[in-house]
C-alpha cells in the first residue's frame, strides 16, 4: 500500500510530462502572427514598477491579473489598438503592511479607484519594436504615456491550444501626475514601468 501511495504522484505526473513540447513554442518570428483580436492572458502578464526609496535603494512591485484586448493585422501594424485594465487591488510587494498602505488613500485609494486603464491612441512600428502612444488613467486622472514595446514571440500555447503572442514594454512616469504625492520627495516621483504581456487569440 505504501509503495502504491508513493507511486501515485508519478502516475499523475506522467500524462502531464507527455504534454510538454520538445521545443519552446513561442518564437520571435513576425511571420507567425495572424490578424485578429487577442485577449490578455492574465496568469502570465505582469506590470512591474520600480521607485527609489529614500535615496538608498530601488524598490519594486507588480500589478497582476490584467485584462484587455489587442487588435492587430501584421499587414497594417500601425492600425493596431490595445486596451488594458489593471486591477490596482492586485498590487503586490514583499511586505504585507506596505501592500495594504499602497491600497490606502495615501497612494492608490483602491476603495474608490479599483482599476487603472491604458488605452492606445497610436502606434509607430520599427521592425520588432514599436512606440505605443496612449492614455493612462489612475485615480480618475488621465494622462498621456508612451510605451516602448518589443515583440517577443508568437506561436500556439501547447496547453490552451490557442494562438499566443507576447510583448514587453517599458515607460517612465511621474506618480505626482496622478495625484500620488505621499512621501515625496523621499520616495521618488519617477516610476519605471516594466510590462510583460501575453495575448491569446479570440477571433
Amino acid at each position: 500500500m505504501k509503495k502504491f501511495l508513493f507511486a501515485l504522484p508519478l502516475l499523475v505526473a506522467v500524462p502531464l510530462l507527455a504534454q510538454i513540447p520538445k521545443e519552446v513554442p513561442g518564437k520571435a518570428d513576425p511571420a507567425r502572427v495572424t490578424a485578429g483580436t487577442y485577449a490578455v492572458e492574465p496568469r502570465h502578464s505582469l506590470i512591474g514598477w520600480t521607485v527609489n526609496h529614500f535615496g538608498f535603494t530601488d524598490y519594486f512591485g507588480v500589478f497582476g491579473s490584467p485584462t484587455g484586448t489587442l487588435k492587430l493585422d501584421p499587414a497594417k501594424p500601425e492600425a493596431s489598438t490595445v486596451s488594458i485594465d489593471i486591477p490596482v487591488t492586485e498590487i503586490f510587494v514583499a511586505n504585507a503592511r506596505l501592500n495594504e498602505d499602497l491600497k490606502s488613500a495615501n497612494f492608490f485609494d483602491t476603495n474608490r479607484f479599483a482599476t487603472a486603464k491604458f488605452v492606445s491612441t497610436g502606434v509607430t512600428v520599427d521592425g520588432a519594436t514599436a512606440k505605443i502612444a496612449g492614455t493612462l488613467t489612475i485615480k480618475g486622472i488621465t494622462k498621456p504615456v508612451t510605451l516602448d514595446a518589443k515583440f517577443t514571440g508568437a506561436g500556439v500555447n501547447p496547453f490552451s491550444k490557442k494562438e499566443t503572442i507576447g510583448f514587453s514594454a517599458t515607460a517612465t512616469v511621474k506618480r505626482s501626475d496622478w495625484a500620488i504625492t505621499y512621501l515625496l520627495p523621499i520616495v521618488g516621483d519617477e516610476v519605471k514601468l516594466n510590462i510583460q504581456a501575453a495575448f491569446e487569440k479570440t477571433a
